[in-house]
């Protein structure tokens, strides 16, 4: 007897899956909800049956089965604790930094392949970071990846304490057992003192980060301990906020004490632009007058004017192992609390 043909229109069900499969409703069912051991060659069948029928799983039915919401809070955290702190202000400063646009990606680039989806989320304030802390409690989110941006931030010790599966970038300021990728910050700093002291700059300067966050302080850390090595006990220092504006305000303070500077490291590429804009002001030519490198190797780097070197922090795939642990996690609820660290890589352009 042959099956009646599906109505024109119809939504595609597990039963048109498991005939274009040619195996049972129960095997369509095991593979599209993720189970483990089921044969690879009927995996790929039922996946490639799915694709001809163009059958959606049902989110909802779906998390019955597996009790997961395949969704994940992706969230931007800062230390504001007035409830009428200004939101829109801390939005606008997320977005103007191309480095969160980079972790968005790799976590998005991550997830997507596995049936999992990111909700970008904001906590500037401590009603938002009890609403993060409840949405993932309530199970709205299997979990959450936390991009802490303030070294007071208390939401990565909320959601430790909380027993939630989560995963910080970068490693947290306060003690918190909660998982975390970071960079060898100290070693990118180390790559770009020993770039300029190799260009023969001998009077140089730096544009820290804030020095209230480990990153700020790990890269000023790095870059005078080289600096150090080389005969150079004394490095002028002008510290940032990891924003364009900030990296020019810094410039100009260093050029009216240090007019005989000859090299220039910038904890961010937005702080190095900024420094590129004001040597330029000044007449001062990059590189020939100022060697100059900056931080991240974000999209500004490459715009820039030279050319930007820099130390590449390699964002997307940080992003997307975040993403992994707390998949793991996930799989592992028992699994301790781990960290994994990058290493940094110089990028020479035109700058230095």
């Amino acid at each position: 007897m042959t099956d009646a043909p599906r109505p024109a229109g119809a939504i595609p069900t597990l039963e048109d899956v498991a005939r274009a499969a040619g195996v049972s409703r129960a095997t369509v069912s095991r593979v599209v909800n993720g189970v483990r051991n089921v044969d690879p060659a009927i995996q790929e069948a039922v996946r490639q049956a799915v694709s001809v029928t163009g059958y959606a799983p049902n989110r909802a039915a779906r998390s019955l089965v597996t009790r997961r919401a395949e969704t994940i809070a992706l969230v931007v955290s800062g230390a504001g604790i007035e409830e009428d702190a200004d939101e829109g202000s801390f939005t606008a400063r997320v977005f103007a930094d191309p480095f969160f646009g980079r972790v968005v990606t790799g976590v998005v680039n991550y997830l997507r392949p596995r049936g999992m989806h990111p909700v970008l989320m904001f906590a500037e304030t401590s009603r938002a970071r009890d609403e993060v802390v409840s949405y993932v409690r309530q199970g709205s989110a299997d979990g959450a990846l936390i991009v802490s941006t303030h070294a007071q931030d208390p939401l990565p010790a909320l959601i430790a304490d909380a027993g939630l599966p989560a995963v910080l970038y970068a490693r947290p300021s306060r003690p918190a057992r909660i998982s975390h990728v970071d960079l060898d910050h100290r070693e990118g700093a180390r790559l770009a003192a020993a770039h300029l002291l190799a260009r023969g700059c001998r009077r140089v300067a730096t544009i820290s980060g804030p020095m209230d966050l480990p990153v700020g302080q790990e890269r000023l850390a790095g870059f005078r301990d080289t600096m150090a090595q080389h005969g150079h006990e004394e490095v002028a220092v002008a510290e940032g906020l990891f924003t364009q504006e900030s990296g020019e305000v810094a410039m100009e303070r260093l050029l009216a004490e240090h007019p005989d500077l000859d090299g220039v490291f910038a904890a961010n590429d937005l702080m190095a632009v900024g420094a590129c804009h004001v040597l330029r002001e000044h007449g001062r030519r990059v590189p020939d007058d100022v060697a100059l490198i900056g931080f991240d190797d974000s999209s500004v780097a490459a715009s820039c004017r030279p050319s930007l070197t820099t130390v590449r922090q390699p964002v997307e795939d940080m992003a997307a192992e975040m993403a992994r642990l707390l998949l793991d996690r996930l799989t592992a609820p028992n699994r301790p609390a781990t960290s994994v660290l990058f290493e940094p890589v110089l990028v020479v352009r035109n700058s230095a």
